[in-house]
């Protein structure tokens, strides 16, 4: 973790000058698990019930131009130097703008309703949540609290990533700028660490879909004039 940018090569010499025995094949498959390449998932975050009904994929052709019309949710592992921990944001679509996020030691529905219940306190409801199929976001918690508040349903197709792509984007920069450079040694030091950057990422970091503008500002430009108008 104090050396992110070194591939299974590099990563197998320095781990060889240490005195450890491992090939390259051995350390690239611990660099996968451990999420240090960005095109591999974790499986464990996303597996699917077999009994959970799947919701259909609600964003196909659908022009999302404002905040609140769409919100999306994943989750994500997040290791540090002894175990690790599960992450799980709730993002804006339009704007980028991460809402709402958690961290667990476990798997549980119960942290993804908690994240859910903060944003919708904060922000408000969206027409329309959508989420991969994980057995956390098919199970009875999550589909519950969302029709309780009256949020349509959207679930990515079976191993379509993109469909989510703009959380998955967030992880890659939340784990190469902040996580891999880091290290973290407990709970609290990753929820610290993990808060202040997402703060930054919020306020200060541009997206490139909205020009200059950081998240917090897309997602102001345009929510303020609608509620000056009601």
């Amino acid at each position: 973790l104090e050396t992110p940018w070194y591939g299974s090569r590099q990563m197998a010499r320095h781990m060889q000058r240490q005195g450890h025995k491992c090939g390259r094949h051995r350390v690239r498959r611990l660099m996968r698990k451990m999420r240090l390449t960005p095109i591999y998932q974790t499986p464990s975050t996303s597996k699917k019930h077999p009994q959970h009904k799947v919701w259909p994929y609600l964003l196909k052709g659908l022009a999302i131009t404002r905040p609140n019309q769409v919100w999306c949710v994943d989750i994500s592992y997040i290791p540090m130097r002894r175990g690790f921990l599960y992450l799980v944001a709730i993002m804006d679509w339009f704007s980028r703008k991460v809402l709402a996020w958690r961290l667990s030691n476990s798997m549980e529905a119960d942290f993804c309703v908690d994240a859910l219940q903060d944003a919708i306190a904060i922000y408000g409801k969206p027409e329309i949540m959508n989420s991969d199929q994980g057995s956390q976001f098919t199970g009875f918690e999550w589909t519950n609290a969302l029709s309780k508040a009256g949020v349509r349903i959207s679930m990515d197709g079976k191993g379509r990533w993109v469909d989510n792509r703009m959380i998955e984007r967030l992880w890659r920069s939340l784990k190469y700028e902040c996580v891999y450079l880091h290290a973290f040694e407990t709970g609290s030091e990753a929820r610290q660490g993990i808060g202040n950057w997402l703060a930054y990422y919020n306020a200060e970091r541009p997206h490139s879909s909205h020009g200059i503008l950081t998240p917090d500002e897309a997602y102001a430009s345009k929510t303020e004039p609608m509620r000056l108008a009601a």
